[in-house]
């Protein structure tokens, strides 16, 4: 029997590469099982996304009865750490300890604040539902200062734990060690929105609170497993050997003195800002405008996912053949376009189908942006500070969304309120009015980002000069 097993052992190994897209990313030196080990962390964020934007904005306003207005400035709260990731990623560049470690000090520090938010929470939730005699502001503070804890705490995780998975992997396997990541993200999301579902059917404020907590618990856990023996120790950045080191007033001004990097996060937060616009309105859209039902729309969640999924496994391959990341970029924007025109075109149309596709290629489109971007910030690091660059690319993109995803309910709704008094003319009445403004106003800072991009693009052939017009033309 066990050699039976043997075998069939044997032959899943030789099956893996050529049927799990990331299989391939593990190298010698960076055995698959670490790897996998390493991404836990990524696990972890994807928890707390959904806590914050999911499960907790939810139940504070529906169960709890928090002003709405306050509960979005709670889930707000966590953007005003997002410019912090570049000064985080650089700390762990130049981080002296007695250990030396660089990373892995800041990946605890991050799992400890994540850890801190969440224990903070619940007792933040029993005041807020009136069952203390506790005045409720306190409650509104401490459940602030959860969301900030837990923000900082993920934001100071995620972008030196990018820094160290580009620290172990070689340069050859980093494209796949950035899909797996991002998979590991992805994956992190799914399964926690599906286990907190089935948890929370039978909603109850104890239930809720149990659920916080055993998610500090398994952050904690799984953050501790995820830096175990990874980044090794360097007598060279013990404290000991003290030396002088960077300002990161001084490094900064370096890195941004190069157009090619002031450029590249200028095209991340405009292209950041087109994708994420339509978050919060893609469900409201199916709704009330093509009148799917409420299992209908969420199905948009799933489709959404297999596009990034699909998306992973392609630019993994691509890059790993030698892609150029910032090409694969401007392919994501591209494909970007068509998706949004399916979903505009959905509505004249009264078309669900042509709905669902759309949703599923603004996944594809987006994964492909968002891996492509990552990819090429990995390599534009500045005198070897890669978590400089990393914070940098996560601090865009992190504000962008986040300023993406207030400003579309409110030109959503500015929209639409202008439409329904007729101050847009009597063809512009609709319900579909208000989206459909936003969605055209992602296609135009989807053209934007192509325009941005143009002058990142190294030309295939570097001896050979452009014949005919293009994108890289625009170096304004």
């Amino acid at each position: 029997m066990s050699s039976v097993a043997a075998r069939m052992a044997r032959g899943w190994m030789r099956l893996a590469p050529k049927f799990l897209p990331f299989a391939d990313a593990a190298t010698p030196d960076l055995p698959l099982s670490r790897l996998l080990r390493l991404s836990l962390f990524q696990i972890t964020v994807g928890m707390a996304a959904v806590l914050l934007n999911g499960t907790l904005n939810r139940v504070m306003i529906v169960e709890l009865g928090v002003p709405a207005w306050l509960v979005s400035a709670m889930v707000a709260l966590p953007l005003v750490c997002a410019p912090f990731r570049a000064l985080v990623g650089f700390r762990s560049d130049t981080y002296r300890s007695s250990l030396g470690w660089r990373r892995v000090p800041f990946i605890w520090i991050g799992s400890l604040l994540q850890f801190g938010g969440l224990a903070i929470m619940p007792f933040a939730l029993i005041i807020l539902s009136g069952d203390t005699n506790g005045p409720i502001m306190v409650g509104q503070v401490a459940a602030a200062l959860a969301f900030l804890l837990l923000g900082a705490g993920f934001h100071t995780t995620q972008t030196t734990g990018l820094a160290l998975a580009t620290d172990v992997a070689s340069p050859e396997a980093r494209p796949r060690v950035v899909a797996l990541m991002y998979v590991m993200l992805l994956v992190g999301v799914v399964v926690s929105a599906l286990v907190y579902g089935a948890v929370l059917r039978h909603f109850s404020e104890l239930r809720l609170i149990q659920v916080i907590q055993g998610s500090a618990v398994i952050t904690i856990v799984l953050n501790g497993i995820a830096l175990w023996k990874q980044e090794p120790r360097s007598p060279s950045r013990s404290s000991v050997h003290e030396v002088a080191r960077p300002a990161f007033r001084d490094s900064w001004r370096d890195f941004t003195r190069n157009a090619r990097a002031t450029r590249f996060l200028v095209m991340v937060g405009i292209g950041t800002m087109a994708f994420n616009m339509q978050d919060i309105l893609l469900e409201p859209y199916g709704g009330q405008v093509l009148h799917l039902s409420v299992s209908a729309t969420t199905q948009l969640t799933a489709l959404i996912a297999i596009g990034a999924l699909l998306a992973f496994a392609l630019a993994a391959r691509l890059l790993a053949r030698g892609a150029d990341p910032i090409r694969l970029t401007a392919h994501g924007a591209t494909l970007g376009l068509i998706a949004f025109a399916l979903v505009i075109y959905a509505a004249p149309l009264d078309s669900a189908a042509l709905f669902r596709c759309g949703a599923g290629l603004i996944g594809f489109s987006g994964g492909l942006f968002a891996i492509g971007t990552l990819t090429a910030a990995m390599s534009l690091h500045c005198k070897g500070f890669t978590g400089l660059a990393l914070g940098a690319w996560g601090a865009a993109q992190a504000f962008a969304a986040g300023i993406a995803i207030a400003l579309s309910g409110v030109l959503r709704d500015l929209v639409a309120n202008l439409a329904a008094h007729g101050a847009l003319g009597p063809a512009l009445t609709g319900p579909a009015v208000g989206y459909g403004f936003v969605y055209h106003l992602e296609v135009l800072l989807l053209f934007a980002t192509l325009v941005a991009i143009g002058p990142l693009v190294r030309p295939a052939n570097p001896a050979a000069q452009p014949s005919s017009f293009s994108l890289a033309e625009f170096r304004g």
